[in-house]
């Protein structure tokens, strides 16, 4: 992997991310924010594709230091996630992505799953924080408050999820619609939940989540000018 761990400030204390920087050294800022499993190296590896497309991307680790494989256990992370704290998190990983190397206003957030949920809470607790990337995003204890959005959100979803599919995410467009802000959502009928993540290949549909991938750069290439 081409990135490194920091530390970084965060709200009086401090926290741990993964940080990758483009060859030229600085970009648009980007926070990665991980699925349910923690910090793994399929997120680091997605920080590193960001990079490669010319973003500055730090994935903090919201369990400092928890990693699992085992979906019990991560759906007992992902419920034990210290709210407060990760608010924090949040903010501290836009504030670090400044320091090092993010270029812009604002910084942009994405996640995945858990993460796709407060990639979307990050946009409305920062200043820093402008457009929002949410995959199939689904937390039940974070509640955004989406009045303090900054910049348009993109949902991206697998018809089939499940989970966070086309139902549920598009109340959540239509929330932050009625909120005056905005998102637009974008299904993909063939795909399941996760269907970016690479190391699961029951669910991971490559044609599709390129395309996604490519969806994504171009919003926060359009709104981190």
């Amino acid at each position: 992997m081409a990135g490194q761990m920091i530390e970084f400030r965060a709200n009086g204390g401090t926290a741990n991310g993964y940080l990758a920087s483009p060859a030229s050294g600085s970009g648009p800022g980007v926070i990665v924010v991980q699925e349910w499993w923690g910090l793994t190296d399929h997120i680091k590896g997605l920080a590193d594709r960001l990079a490669a497309d010319g973003f500055v991307a730090l994935a903090p680790d919201l369990y400092h230091g928890e990693i699992t494989r085992e979906p019990d256990e991560a759906g007992k992370l992902m419920m034990a996630l210290d709210i407060a704290r990760a608010e924090k998190d949040l903010r501290g990983a836009a504030a670090a992505l400044k320091a090092h190397g993010a270029q812009g206003h604002h910084v942009g957030a994405v996640g995945f799953c858990m993460g796709g949920q407060l990639a979307l809470f990050a946009g409305t607790l920062s200043p820093d924080v402008g457009p929002v990337v949410d995959f199939y995003g689904i937390h039940p204890a974070v509640k955004p408050n989406y009045a303090n959005l900054q910049a348009p959100v993109l949902l991206i979803c697998g018809g089939k999820d499940a989970m966070a599919g086309p139902e549920p995410s598009s109340k959540v467009v239509e929330a932050i619609q009625a909120a005056g802000k905005e998102a637009e959502l974008v299904v993909y009928p063939s795909c399941d939940h996760a269907f970016m993540n690479d190391t699961r290949p029951e669910v991971y549909n490559p044609q599709e989540a390129a395309d996604a991938w490519a969806k994504m750069v171009a919003h926060f290439t359009t709104y981190l000018r």
